[in-house]
């Protein structure tokens, strides 16, 4: 595995076969800020799922794989409590509920043969700190990742 860092879109992944595009989601069916609005301005079905999910199923930990293209699917990987942090200052992100996303999401690449895409995950409105990410992806991603940051 190896985490190759980009300059551009992750919404227009890179390179050729099939896809994954990680983002996080929060737990409490919130969708309208952030990396979604990307993606919600280029396909219609990740927000849809999302927001066809039942409530007793956006637990953190969980992962919602969602078709867009023929060779690109976007994984809406539950991992941020709610979407401010809490009364002690502890941030939305929730990097257990990222580890165990991660390592559903890599299975599945693994078995398809996908590579990941992913913004910063967990870092912007989840509060969550890169290195952290960082060294969970390191921890239990076995296929290759694309790490897109904007210009």
């Amino acid at each position: 595995m190896r985490i190759k860092y980009v300059i551009g879109d992750a919404t227009k992944p890179k390179g050729d076969g099939k896809k994954i595009i990680c983002h996080i989601c929060n737990n409490i069916g919130a969708w309208g800020a952030g990396f979604v609005l990307a993606l919600s301005a280029r396909w219609d079905e990740p927000e849809d799922a999302y927001r066809s999910m039942p409530e007793e199923e956006r637990v953190l930990g969980n992962v919602m794989i969602v078709p867009v293209e023929e060779d690109i699917l976007v994984a809406n990987m539950i991992a941020q409590h709610a979407i401010y942090p809490d009364t002690n200052g502890l941030p939305p992100i929730r990097y257990n509920a990222v580890r165990k996303c991660l390592t559903a999401v890599n299975s599945l690449a693994e078995e398809i043969g996908a590579t990941l895409h992913m913004p910063r995950i967990g870092c912007g409105l989840a509060g969550g700190r890169w290195e952290d990410i960082e060294q969970i992806i390191n921890d239990t991603v076995t296929v290759n990742v694309t790490v897109y940051d904007l210009k």
